[in-house]
């Protein structure tokens, strides 16, 4: 014999359905949240993130500190601002030493520089090392056009070369070292003669010859005081900027073939 449903126990089994579904919605969001979330392995921070540039600027440096979830190898990267760069190779032609060849790098890093707790070669394979970019022999210098392989490596090596000699890539890791197991600190050195723009710092924690963790923070150097007012000037207004500086050096020597004629 089938059995009749009436509409009240439609009623009443839709309405044990949709209680059920919502308590298992709220089980569901109550155990997520109480799930506890994964603290992060890795936490680092700059004692300043601003660098002004000012007249008598002749080079600071920036502490780097922070603390890891445990045991493991810390190294750090910094670079930027990007930009073009043009190396240029000069010939002696009539005894004269004149610009030949010349070749651009697009985005290429202005400045460079690591540091690390260990020596980068005994805790990073060359595989990561060239993946995260870390060493001057693994920066991604590309040219600004397509040439062949052989000249590319020769200016290459003469942008890396130049860099060296100015200050502005150092060949050499800086030191980080640990304060007990978990907290570490470094000193990035930034010499006078640093870019202008914005820097990224970049963190890695390394264990067992993997990243297993890495956090970036910027860092921006600018000009300021006089000398940032000075440079804004020159640039926006070019012309007027250079009328008005041989019209300082013409009265500068003129004051001073006056002064020393009266004497």
């Amino acid at each position: 014999m089938a059995r009749l449903t009436s509409s009240g126990d439609t009623f009443f089994t839709r309405g044990c359905l949709l209680r059920g579904a919502a308590a298992f919605i709220l089980v569901l969001a109550l155990g997520v949240a109480g799930t506890p979330v994964r603290a992060q392995q890795i936490v680092a921070d700059l004692s300043r993130h601003l660098v002004g540039i000012t007249t008598g600027f002749v080079g600071t440096e920036v502490l780097l500190f922070g603390a890891t979830d445990g045991q493991g190898d810390v190294v750090v990267v910094v670079r930027g601002p990007e930009r073009r760069e043009v190396v240029r190779r000069k010939a002696r032609i009539g005894g004269i030493w004149i610009n030949q060849q010349e070749m651009a790098f697009a985005g290429a890093p202005a400045f460079y520089a690591i540091a690390a707790s260990k020596p980068v070669d005994d805790i990073l394979s060359k595989r990561l090392r060239a993946r995260h970019r870390i060493g001057i022999d693994y920066l991604e210098l590309r040219a600004a056009k397509q040439v062949d392989e052989k000249p590319l490596a020769q200016f290459r090596a003469g942008l890396v070369r130049n860099k060296i000699r100015q200050g502005l890539y150092l060949d050499k890791p800086g030191k980080l070292t640990f304060l007990g197991s978990r907290l570490f600190r470094t000193k990035l050195y930034f010499p006078a003669n640093v870019p202008t723009g914005t820097y990224t710092v970049k963190i890695f924690l390394v264990r067992q010859g993997g990243v297993v963790s890495a956090q970036t923070s910027p860092l921006l150097i600018s000009k300021v005081g006089l000398g940032a007012e000075v440079y804004r000037f020159a640039h926006k207004y070019s012309i007027l900027y250079g009328i008005i500086a041989i019209l300082i050096a013409l009265a500068a020597g003129w004051t001073a073939g006056v002064v020393f004629r009266k004497a």
